[in-house]
């Protein structure tokens, strides 16, 4: 082979060189590329309210933050923060959504504290554009099962937007493992009933399909106890349900009326945003 011939094989083998690691080091990027697609379509960020990431996060149908409103699927908005100041009162009769986390949920306190309610605030429009605007429309989002099949087999409804039919479908399987516990579980008294909480003009949480009354033969309700509906009542405190079975409903976004000053220990409601 001649001294050209030999130089050329070079070139090209040269050449072929150079255009291998040109093709490996665009396959390095489209697979950058692809890794990047996959990152979540909700971007978090230190200027969105640290609550409202957490909701963005637990709920589907909340998808932006934008000029201090929440953004819902159906591209409504909501304002967050009115930026006023509110007495108790005014925190229940009219809360903004930033109001709804007023008070902290704790699930290590023994008894309620004084006048502090966490979770009995509640903004109406923001449960509307997760559940339905008004009774029909949630009950089109009503699904229909069987509560602890094993124990109590009492065929009950709960709303299936935004996991809450299934974070209670979780709790029925393992309370349906502890039959001691079965005199508190069977006798539901309620899930879905659109009605206003007794004595006020507010919706309860029933009328959205998030909550369960458990058997109201062995709960305590601060109105019965005090045969009053006096908000500012001062008011003991009674219990007899069991923690370890108020501890399955809290680990699957459940808070317990039983850690209100208003006591309410039948209560369970689907809030997984109230939790740390």
């Amino acid at each position: 082979m001649s001294i050209l011939s030999k130089h050329m094989s070079n070139l090209i083998l040269f050449s072929i060189l150079i255009h291998l690691l040109a093709c490996n080091e665009n396959t390095d990027q489209k697979v950058k590329l692809v890794e990047l697609k996959k990152e979540p379509s909700i971007a978090y960020s230190d200027s969105i309210p640290k609550e409202v990431n957490k909701m963005m996060h637990l709920f589907k149908d909340i998808v932006g933050f934008e000029n201090n409103a929440i953004v819902f699927a159906d591209k409504s908005k909501i304002i967050y923060d009115d930026s006023k100041n509110k007495s108790t009162d005014e925190l229940l009769n009219n809360p903004d959504i930033e109001d709804m986390f007023h008070w902290t949920y704790n699930t290590e306190i023994e008894k309620p504290n004084n006048q502090e309610d966490p979770g009995r605030i509640r903004n109406e429009a923001f449960f509307k554009a997760l559940y339905g605007e008004n009774k029909e429309e949630v009950r089109k989002n009503l699904k229909s099962f069987v509560w602890c099949p094993k124990l109590v087999n009492q065929t009950i409804q709960f709303n299936k937007k935004n996991g809450a039919f299934e974070a209670l479908k979780r709790v029925s399987d393992e309370l349906d493992l502890h039959p001691e516990w079965k005199k508190y579980i069977q006798n539901i008294g309620g899930t879905f009933n659109w009605r206003n909480i007794s004595g006020t003009n507010r919706l309860s949480a029933h009328s959205f399909g998030i909550t369960i009354d458990i058997n109201t033969s062995f709960s305590h309700y601060w109105q019965w106890d005090c045969g009053c509906k006096n908000e500012n009542a001062k008011l003991g405190y009674k219990n007899s349900i069991p923690m370890e079975l108020v501890e399955i409903f809290e680990k699957n976004g459940f808070i317990w009326g039983g850690r209100w000053y208003h006591y309410d220990t039948m209560h369970f409601e689907y809030r997984p945003e109230m939790f740390n």
